[in-house]
């Protein structure tokens, strides 16, 4: 699955253009390399996402082409 794609079924981010925009604008990294937003996630990845002068940083945990919302967090456990 694709790194915006990703971004937007696990919910942590809300629209896949704004998932693409982010990777476009060097603020997604995944292992701690840059990606784009044709990044096939793999599970085990560690994805961190530039919010500012914040970091969410999490692991990737499964990886589903369709989730409920309830379900979407079990998709990525959050690192500290």
């Amino acid at each position: 699955m694709r790194i915006d794609k990703f971004l937007k079924v696990s919910r942590i981010i809300k629209r896949r253009t704004v998932a693409n925009d982010a990777c476009d604008g060097s603020k997604i990294f995944v292992n701690g390399k840059p990606v784009k937003a044709s990044y096939h996630v793999k599970t085990g990845d560690i994805i961190e996402i530039h919010f500012g002068d914040k970091i969410f940083k999490a692991e990737v945990t499964q990886i589903n082409e369709n989730v409920r919302k309830e379900d979407a967090s079990a998709m990525y456990r959050e690192i500290e």
